[in-house]
């Protein structure tokens, strides 16, 4: 196949550059380095089958030659506030990218008759009333809320998604990633696993915020590629959960950090005014995923760490 991917020079939309190019397609890759980085597309150069174009999604997309496949993974994705990629300090891009880049996507998936995949996310469920979350949960979400630039972006683009394949018959795909971590993902991200392993490489302990108690689903990168790769080569129109249903508390996430790094400097616990909005709790079910694409997350959280670790390390050092 030949493939577009936009968001190509993200932690996620780097990782499909490298899958498809293995698996023998040609990739298109598109990005404006908003919050990707250009290292993360520096070993493709070469690679006659990966052409780079530097755009905005939210401007109108033409792409020579015929497409087999739309992947639309162009957005920022963290919450902090403070880190310069979080979508607190881009919230318009963030916004245009899930409703100007999602609509000008489909337009190019319609045009070349295209399989069409959007990268939405576990964000749409809020700040859950059910534990697990499944597909068919509506969410629990502000819509003026301080994360409702993202979190509305990407329930907009699921709805634009399914219109288009009701109204247009455009053969589509949407996958609910959750938490995700692996090679690639800022160190400055301001998310719980930079944050830790960051802290730990310093020597200095970890800050956990109110007792600790809250927990993630962590899912290594290379489990949740694989997850997408095989909703893309299936014939599912309809949301599917990718991520690891192993639920972490961020005290027991904490202690492996530290374990791994060999740092001595424990965890210091923060007085943590919980924001509206933010889950308490975050976990996938994966029914679907398993029953439908026969996925099942395979490396342990400890061995996804370690490569976390060292790629982290290097990016520390050059910082």
């Amino acid at each position: 196949m030949r493939v577009l991917i936009t968001g190509a020079a993200g932690f996620l939309g780097s990782h499909l550059c490298d899958r498809l190019l293995k698996e023998g397609h040609q990739v298109v890759g598109l990005d404006n380095f908003i919050t990707g980085k250009r290292e993360n597309l520096a070993h493709l150069a070469t690679n006659e089958d990966f052409k780079f174009i530097r755009h905005d999604v939210s401007n109108y997309i033409f792409v020579p030659g015929e497409l087999d496949a739309v992947l639309h993974f162009a957005s920022p994705a963290s919450p902090n506030p403070n880190s310069a990629v979080g979508y607190p300090n881009l919230p318009i891009q963030t916004m245009k990218a899930g409703a100007l880049g999602t609509h000008n996507t489909l337009g190019v998936a319609l045009a070349h008759n295209a399989r069409y995949l959007l990268a939405s996310t576990s964000e749409i469920y809020g700040d859950p009333l059910e534990h697990p979350q499944t597909e068919s949960y509506w969410g629990n979400v502000d819509p003026i809320g301080e994360r409702s630039v993202y979190d509305e972006a990407k329930r907009f683009a699921e709805s634009l998604t399914m219109a288009y394949h009701r109204f247009h018959d455009v053969n589509t795909a949407i996958v609910r990633i959750f938490n995700t971590y692996g090679p690639r993902i800022h160190f400055d991200d301001g998310r719980v696993v930079p944050n830790f392993i960051t802290q730990a490489i310093r020597g200095e302990p970890l800050t956990v915020y109110g007792d600790g108690e809250q927990t993630r689903s962590f899912c290594y990168v290379d489990d949740l590629i694989e997850g997408i790769y095989r909703l893309l080569m299936s014939e599912e129109h309809f949301p599917v959960n990718i991520g690891n249903p192993a639920e972490t508390t961020m005290n027991e996430f904490a202690a492996v950090v530290n374990k791994l790094v060999g740092n001595q400097a424990g965890v210091k616990h923060q007085e943590w005014e919980r924001k509206p909005g933010d889950p308490q709790r975050r976990q996938p079910d994966i029914t679907r995923a398993r029953e439908l694409l026969g996925f099942e997350p395979k490396v342990s959280l400890e061995d996804g760490l370690r490569h976390t670790v060292e790629f982290l390390k290097t990016q520390i050092e050059l910082a």
